[in-house]
């Protein structure tokens, strides 16, 4: 086949399967939810959409780890998901995007991808023994349930950064064409979980956003992912300094504010900035995605 035929083949194949319907009658399976559920709830509003939870450091952090910070206890952990995890290099014609994939990368069922943010890489989210052991939670869950998790290196949280994670999107959605595919967000990442959001191309397979202690975009409610009512998580801690959490409430409640819209928002009372990637139940909150009828 000549190669400008090939191209075209390719190109329309990639196109095709990010237009595909994502399936989301599925329902991950448990693991380790009692360990992981949500402290007890302070507040709750908007039909339970709204939730204010009682945070601790002393026993969310303290009593949670080893090595606070640097090593949860081994009861939080299952290392073997490590057989299915690979580091792998993607070329794209933005050039290549290092990551690590953690499951299925053909014909998983769903994709999830945590972006880092500022002074992060690529293993901080597969780093299975801190923030709580969370992201080894999130690996076991897509593993476990015939999914794939992502965890990506990227030049920056502008347009270079943006095209780079939409390839690798773009490649894996096109192995996995009927998974929903969910974006989370830590902290500056969410800079590219909003330009993601404005790409029309991928907006038909999002199945959902996590904003984890990060900020807010204006230029969301005007987005293909907005009026596709893809489903919006926010995490953020009460005392976080980076990016006060009555700015991140005041989104929500904008968005909000269209009748029926998908959106939740937990604020971990006491929290700081990087509560919400320790603490959000990954679990609760992707089922909830799953079950939204779009």
């Amino acid at each position: 086949m000549p190669s400008l035929l090939r191209q075209l083949v390719l190109s329309s194949a990639v196109s095709i399967a990010l237009l595909a319907t994502p399936a989301l009658s599925l329902e991950l399976g448990p693991f380790k939810d009692r360990l992981f559920a949500y402290p007890p709830v302070l507040e709750s509003s908007d039909g339970g959409d709204y939730r204010v939870i009682n945070y601790r450091e002393m026993r969310d952090i303290n009593g949670r780890d080893a090595v606070p910070e640097r090593r949860v206890h081994g009861r939080y952990v299952a290392t073997e998901i490590r057989r299915m995890q690979q580091d792998l290099v993607l070329k794209t014609h933005t050039g290549p995007v290092p990551h690590f994939a953690v499951g299925r990368t053909e014909n998983a069922r769903v994709i999830t991808i945590y972006l880092h943010g500022q002074g992060g890489n690529r293993h901080q989210g597969v780093n299975d023994f801190t923030f709580g052991g969370n992201f080894n939670r999130i690996k076991n869950l897509m593993g476990r349930n015939g999914g794939l998790y992502l965890s990506p290196d990227f030049t920056d949280f502008e347009g270079q950064g943006a095209t780079e994670i939409l390839a690798l999107l773009s490649y894996y959605a096109a192995r996995s064409p009927r998974a929903p595919i969910f974006v989370a967000c830590g902290s500056m990442g969410g800079a590219l979980c909003w330009r993601i959001a404005r790409s029309e191309a991928l907006a038909p397979r999002l199945g959902g956003l996590l904003l984890l202690g990060s900020f807010w975009d204006d230029g969301f409610l005007g987005s293909s992912a907005f009026a596709r009512r893809v489903p919006v998580f926010f995490g953020h801690g009460s005392r976080d300094t980076v990016f006060p959490v009555e700015n991140q409430e005041a989104f929500y409640r904008r968005i909000s504010k269209t009748p029926g819209y998908p959106a939740r928002f937990v604020r971990f009372e006491t929290g700081s900035h990087g509560t919400p990637i320790r603490m959000t139940d990954w679990r609760e909150t992707l089922n909830w995605m799953l079950s939204v009828d779009r």
